[in-house]
């Protein structure tokens, strides 16, 4: 379940989120039966509601992307949000994106290999600066090495480059939020726990035990 109060379609009277929860969940009430279908449990969005202006901001920026007004291709757009959700651990993010990219044509070999990209020879030029740069974006922070740069602005536009930029961070921002709230395919429990040791030798430090042997 998700860390904060879903809210339920008799809870609200805010008529974007009334009208997000008829586009996803028809008539139903998104908490008592939640999924889309789309095959997500829904509750990114029910969550959200908490506070409609948020909700609203996040929609603008989804409509923001896909306006025609853009001039980023919508492949490498695609490629940077599936990457920033594979480098931040979002199994939502990652999830959805790639659905978006076998929505415009990238073959299934292509869109597993965004994962470990570096090693792959199924990228263009183009898409391997992209890549590199997302990783630097998500991965370093924005610190971005100058040649880095350079070879993404021998394939991309200073506009192209702006809207990327800001697409791909925001995608982050969604990775980010999504884990922090274990929202939708991201409530998982964090797979870095102590393994417990057989019974007896609990208290057993083996490091200690081979440095004293080695002596």
């Amino acid at each position: 379940m998700p860390r904060l109060r879903q809210v339920s379609r008799a809870e609200t009277t805010d008529e974007l989120v009334l009208s997000m929860y008829d586009q996803l969940f028809g008539d139903r009430d998104p908490v008592a039966e939640p999924g889309t279908a789309a095959g997500t449990p829904g509750d990114w969005w029910t969550v959200f509601a908490l506070v409609p202006d948020v909700l609203r901001h996040a929609v603008r920026g989804f409509a923001l992307y896909r306006s025609p007004d853009r001039v980023l291709d919508p492949v490498l757009r695609e490629l940077g949000q599936t990457r920033a959700g594979w480098a931040r651990g979002s199994q939502f993010v990652f999830s959805q994106h790639c659905k978006s990219c076998r929505a415009l044509g990238m073959p299934d070999d292509k869109i597993q290999a965004i994962a470990y990209w570096a090693t792959a020879d199924c990228f263009t030029p183009t898409e391997r600066a992209v890549l590199a740069y997302t990783d630097a974006l998500v991965l370093g922070g924005g610190r971005v090495h100058d040649t880095e740069f350079a070879e993404l602005r021998q394939h991309l536009s200073d506009e192209q480059i702006l809207e990327f930029t800001y697409i791909t961070l925001m995608y982050e921002m969604h990775a980010t939020m999504a884990r922090a709230l274990r929202l939708e395919f991201d409530d998982r429990d964090d797979p870095i726990v102590e393994v417990a040791a057989p019974e007896g030798e609990s208290a057993r430090d083996i490091g200690a035990d081979i440095a004293g042997g080695g002596g």
